[in-house]
């Protein structure tokens, strides 16, 4: 991992694997032929002196960030292989791997994830294999639903759409989406973090959450419920709740249009958890961003912001709240 610097010089993914097995080498009691081996190696080119300094930052440095991906990565990645169908069991062959420290293994885990991309991450496989329509990171999408209703879906996000039986259920999947729905008489329902939202003539935001869901009223009537047991709460516009596996809030009036902005590229805040605003710039983010420490997820911000910038907005929010940023090969944020 490192530090922001102003090195010209460009690092490939094959030097740095190469840096990082250097550095499991000279932790492990190297030979004098390998410092001579590695002495050679690092004069050869200037990139492989600025790939090793990298190396010794992330040994520094990716403990944390790195397990903290794995643990997010790891439910993911079961829930994936059980919805799997797969019809038969493949052997996979194996190959011994050098003698890697324990902080360097996860270091090493980090820049594979890093190296294949969005292409690793599990959870995002799961959402995009039932869905009807996707957002890319960084993508706000308009989509016209058969019934003429209209999704503007923010910025990575996925909803699957099943009209049948005089009903319109739209799933939200990841992420979150704006409703602008037509009106057929049939019911309308989203569901999403297991709860749902159920029109009653009215636009609005549904926005999925670590337990459950946060809905959002610009114009008309909707009731929300938490679960098929619990009673139904009606909402209004300028009005929001969040809801759980087992509890409703009470709704909360809030300026609607100020908190739907993002529909217009802009992202407002008042007095919210940094962890919340990293949590939305990472769906303009094409990587991942990382906040390592509870006491700094936990600062409160406030602000508006530009979504189409998310590294400008943390270099601004590093100016008021103060944390040290680092980067690893243009895929993964970390700050602390």
């Amino acid at each position: 991992m490192k530090a922001p610097s102003d090195s010209t010089l460009t690092i490939t993914p094959e030097q740095h694997d190469t840096a990082l097995r250097w550095l499991s080498l000279l932790h492990d009691q190297p030979s004098a032929a390998d410092q001579a081996h590695f002495s050679r190696w690092l004069q050869a080119d200037p990139a492989h002196a600025e790939a090793y300094a990298q190396a010794q930052v992330m040994w520094e440095m990716s403990e944390e960030p790195a397990a903290k991906l794995a643990a997010e990565d790891s439910v993911a990645l079961e829930a994936l292989l059980r919805a799997m169908d797969a019809p038969a069991q493949v052997p996979v062959r194996r190959r011994s791997l050098p003698r890697w420290g324990a902080a360097l293994a996860l270091a090493a885990c980090l820049v594979l994830m890093i190296g294949v991309g969005l292409g690793w991450q599990p959870q995002r496989w799961i959402d995009d294999l039932g869905a009807d329509y996707v957002s890319a990171p960084g993508q706000v999408r308009i989509v016209t639903l058969a019934d003429q209703s209209q999704v503007t879906l923010d910025a990575d996000s996925a909803i699957a759409v099943h009209f049948a039986n005089g009903e319109r259920h739209v799933q939200l999947r990841r992420g979150a989406a704006f409703f602008q729905v037509t009106h057929t008489g049939e019911p309308f329902v989203v569901d999403g973090g297991r709860g749902e939202t159920r029109v009653l003539g009215t636009q609005f935001e549904v926005r999925l959450q670590p337990s459950g869901a946060q809905v959002t009223v610009l114009s008309g009537r909707v009731g929300v419920k938490a679960g098929a047991e619990l009673p139904q709460q009606t909402l209004t516009a300028g009005q929001r709740v969040s809801y759980d596996q087992t509890r409703t809030t009470a709704p909360q009036s809030v300026d609607s249009e100020t908190q739907l902005a993002w529909r217009q590229g802009w992202l407002n805040y008042y007095r919210t958890p940094l962890a919340d605003v990293v949590s939305d710039l990472s769906r303009y983010y094409p990587g991942r961003i990382v906040v390592l420490g509870d006491q700094l997820a936990a600062k409160k911000v406030s602000g508006s912001f530009p979504s189409n910038d998310p590294q400008a907005v943390l270099a601004a929010l590093k100016s008021v709240v103060g944390f040290e940023q680092y980067e690893a090969l243009g895929r993964v944020i970390v700050i602390r």
